[in-house]
């Protein structure tokens, strides 16, 4: 299976690797909205503090912080530091007072981080591209942008000038000389009802000048494009995959992932280290809070993949 190009239907929509698309029919998406809400989730949480990322990593290696649902901040050796999918807004929604709440705040405020040098955007779903957080980012450092198709007129007209749009299997240059490879995933890329799939969505393979490689998977379901990706990359040091938003599995297996095929997911990678994320910051699905977590923890056995406490930063080989 070759990583791109993506292709498209008859109306323009993209497709996913294995050529269907993955959202779903507006009489399933009624169901699953009138079905129980699940367990409740606390609100206003506050966690430990964490000690601050470090400002300097050890050669080979990358300082991962996690600051909440897919949001890292990300050192690498040079100093090179990059955001994956920020969000530091209290809901992710097109309002400000209704939609999925934050269940804890971010682990780092976004006027307290250090220059920002890239960030990468896996997709257009509201708690992925967060504009306030971009317009933000933009204003401060103006930070390379980079995305998927569809998106750059998109986040122009809304303040976030000069974003860098790549097909799947195509690379752009991130500050340091490293590289960034947007790789296809198993989801679909909305803003409403009517733009549905398109503009593209994808994770991102990136290469470090010292060799080291690690993966940002975005969002995705199950499926081979995994294994091609780890075949293609030679695998990758570190990974940092979704486990959270599942629940109804009949509606949700389509575009995300369980604890336990999480871990397939890492083997599929060929990942040393795995780092879960998409989890414990935005109700989106039925599960509880803690599930994901408990659940990854339950069944990874020997296989390294961490559950990162909200703020905590872990410090990996990449080679």
């Amino acid at each position: 299976m070759r990583l791109g190009p993506a292709t498209r239907d008859a109306r323009g929509r993209f497709l996913n690797p294995d050529g269907g698309q993955a959202f779903q029919p507006l009489g399933r998406v009624l169901r699953m909205l009138t079905e129980s809400r699940g367990t409740p989730w606390p609100r206003d949480l506050r966690d430990p503090p964490q000690p601050p990322p470090p400002t300097q990593v050890p050669a080979g290696q990358g300082a991962f912080t996690f600051l909440g649902h897919s949001t890292f901040l990300v050192r690498l050796a040079d100093g090179t530091t990059l955001l994956t999918d920020p969000i530091f807004s209290e809901r992710c929604s097109p309002f400000t007072w209704i939609g999925p709440r934050r269940a804890r705040p971010p682990a780092i405020a976004l006027d307290a981080l250090p220059r920002i040098d890239a960030v990468l955007v896996s997709h257009g779903h509201y708690d992925h591209m967060d504009l306030p957080s971009l317009r933000a980012l933009h204003a401060r450092w103006q930070p390379r942008l980079i995305t998927g198709l569809g998106h750059a007129e998109f986040l122009a007209r809304n303040g976030v000038p000069g974003a860098v749009e790549l097909d799947w299997g195509q690379a752009a240059p991130l500050p340091g000389g490293h590289r960034a490879t947007y790789v296809p995933m198993r989801h679909f890329s909305a803003r409403g009802i009517r733009d549905r799939a398109l503009a593209l969505w994808g994770g991102f393979g990136v290469k470090v000048v010292d060799g080291g490689r690690f993966l940002f998977a975005g969002d995705t379901a199950a499926g081979g494009h995994l294994d091609a990706i780890g075949a293609h990359f030679g695998g990758f040091g570190a990974a940092l995959i979704p486990i959270g938003a599942y629940e109804p599995l009949w509606f949700m297996q389509h575009v995300h992932i369980t604890p336990e095929q999480a871990l397939e997911a890492q083997r599929q990678l060929r990942a040393r280290t795995a780092i879960a994320m998409h989890f414990g910051t935005f109700k989106l699905t039925q599960e509880g809070i803690d599930e994901p977590a408990q659940r990854l923890l339950a069944a990874r056995g020997a296989q390294d993949f961490r559950v990162p406490g909200f703020g905590e930063t872990l410090v990996l080989d990449l080679g």
